[in-house]
């Protein structure tokens, strides 16, 4: 079972989300103090750590800080700072994702999972994936085969992180619609295929990574 922290000053919000969480699998440790997560992080092993920004003691983002000095677990904002600036202040000082609120609980638990799984099936190096010939810095929402950069729509980078999050498993169309273009989404799901179309040829040659599995969906192979 996965370990995370969410952190969060927020009583009700922290309760009924960290119940979902657990509800769902995963094992939740809570605080609502920055001082007390950082103690929390030194002295247990965590998958990934959910932190709001605005919290008593340390920040959110101080918080972050202490944690990219010294460890290497996925970090996720959760807060209501939904500037430009604040997101990107985010990202800069190391986050894997920004979430800002009001959120979905679903997605929250869809991100956690994605992050734990790029952590431990990818070579994570300094906040950059690398999978074969492919790097990827998500902060930049760069991607780069063979050292070169290559031009992605944004639907086509998520769908892209999202296959490689989760290699060498089939995601349905149904899923791949639920994580890249939202719950909400209502439109017709052979969008999908256009887009990974799409992806394919703006890959060139590693392309061939993604595989189409027969009434089943797609998948990312490692060895194409």
């Amino acid at each position: 079972m996965s370990k995370i922290l969410f952190a969060e000053d927020d009583r009700i919000l922290r309760d009924i989300t960290a119940k979902y969480l657990s509800k769902n699998g995963l094992d939740v440790d809570v605080t609502d103090n920055g001082n007390e997560a950082c103690h929390m992080v030194e002295r247990n092993h965590y998958d990934c750590i959910v932190l709001d920004i605005m919290m008593p003691g340390k920040s959110g983002w101080d918080v972050c800080r202490f944690i990219r000095s010294k460890y290497d677990v996925p970090v996720i904002f959760l807060t209501a700072l939904g500037d430009e600036e604040d997101v990107v202040t985010g990202y800069e000082i190391g986050a894997d994702e920004y979430i800002t609120k009001p959120f979905s609980s679903r997605r929250l638990l869809l991100k956690i999972n994605a992050l734990i799984n790029r952590y431990r099936g990818l070579l994570v190096q300094s906040g950059r994936i690398v999978m074969d010939e492919l790097v990827i810095e998500p902060a930049r929402r760069l991607v780069l085969t063979n050292s070169k950069p290559i031009a992605l729509a944004p639907k086509e980078y998520d769908l892209l992180l999202y296959l490689i999050e989760n290699h060498d498993l089939v995601l349905s169309r149904d899923q791949i619609l639920d994580h890249v273009w939202g719950l909400e989404y209502d439109g017709y799901d052979r969008a999908v295929d256009t887009h990974i179309k799409k992806l394919r040829a703006a890959l060139g040659p590693c392309g061939a990574h993604v595989e189409t599995v027969i009434k089943a969906g797609y998948m990312w192979r490692c060895q194409a």
